[in-house]
């Protein structure tokens, strides 16, 4: 019988902050016809602490968009439990939740799909505020002109469409629909990873400013973990539905407990090549196993250069426990790594 994972709570930030999302044994499984499912998220637990940045790193398919949705509820859990505050979310329907939804906003990874193309950018951002009824004639415009100066845009663009803008420019729109209702978290889900990497780093810097000036909360979600590494408070990383470390962003760098995260760092290039060509690669071999039908164990077995087969890795799931002080990770053989 699987073991429960722990609760991450491992944090930069202070320790008494109380935790403002707190997820327990979520699960989500998609139904995929003929009695089978996909099994995207299969019993997570963690907690974001208010004012922190929790990078969510991992392959495509691994469920971390899932994860965001989950959180964000914007698709049901299977089972499990996922708190805001003291609110119980997976509790809510209606307009209970709608409410609470205040909360939770989303920046999404398209900008040139996330934003309707026949909407004034004025009316983009402000659809929040008229969705809830909170500010019409001259103080909804005014909170338009303000949320544009704040992500760095001429407040006289308002009455611009989404294609007459970049694709940098269009994304700092959905920073700003984002910001509308002073949301206490912001899942960045794949926010960057779209756009020039130029424009890359002028969005993680206003991400940055805009989290210190309006003391935001961020879940960040990306494949470069170059990025993750610079924003992120601590790092959780995920694998085929499943949460295999969790550490601060130093750590998690600097001394990976898990083959899975040490395979990830080993594949960021280096912007020097000298020092590129010494490093040694962590190659994985097969292919990243089904969701329909998991392997048995540790998830990671069948790629693992350290596994140990059958027993343990194949047959028993490694909990997600603290190998080393405030430091995370779900692996049998973890001083191996």
């Amino acid at each position: 019988m699987a073991s429960t994972p722990a609760i991450a709570t491992l944090s930069s930030r202070p320790s008494s902050a109380k935790p403002l999302v707190r997820v327990e044994n979520v699960v989500k499984y998609f139904p995929a016809g003929r009695g089978q499912s996909v099994k995207a998220v299969d019993g997570v637990s963690f907690e974001i602490r208010q004012g922190e940045t929790l990078g969510l790193v991992g392959e495509s398919g691994c469920g971390k968009s899932t994860l965001a949705r989950l959180v964000t509820q914007l698709i049901p859990v299977t089972s499990g439990k996922i708190f805001i505050g003291d609110v119980e979310l997976t509790k809510l329907r209606g307009e209970k939740l709608r409410q609470q939804r205040r909360q939770l906003q989303v920046i999404f990874q398209d900008p040139f799909a996330s934003l309707d193309p026949r909407m004034t950018v004025g009316d983009i951002i402000a659809e929040p505020l008229d969705n809830f009824k909170v500010m019409r004639g001259k103080a909804r415009d005014q909170r338009i002109q303000e949320l544009l100066r704040l992500v760095g845009l001429n407040p006289n663009f308002d009455n611009r469409y989404p294609h007459e803008f970049s694709g940098g420019q269009r994304q700092r729109i959905g920073i700003a629909r984002a910001l509308a209702l002073n949301p206490s978290l912001v899942v960045c889900d794949e926010a960057i990873s779209a756009l020039d990497v130029s424009i890359q780093a002028q969005i993680v810097n206003l991400l940055e400013d805009l989290q210190r000036e309006l003391k935001l909360t961020y879940l960040f979600i990306a494949h470069d973990l170059s990025v993750v590494r610079h924003i992120s408070d601590r790092v959780m990383v995920m694998y085929l539905g499943k949460i295999v470390e969790v550490a601060d962003s130093t750590q998690t760098y600097t001394n990976p407990k898990h083959p899975y995260t040490k395979a990830l760092l080993s594949a960021i290039p280096v912007p020097d090549p000298k020092v590129q060509r010494g490093r040694r690669l962590v190659e994985l071999t097969g292919e990243i196993p089904s969701p329909l039908h998991p392997p048995s164990g540790c998830r990671f077995h069948t790629r693992c250069p350290i596994a140990r087969l059958p027993a343990p890795c194949a047959e028993t799931e490694p909990p997600l426990e603290e190998k080393d002080r405030d430091h995370l990770a779900a692996c049998h053989f973890s001083s191996d790594v």
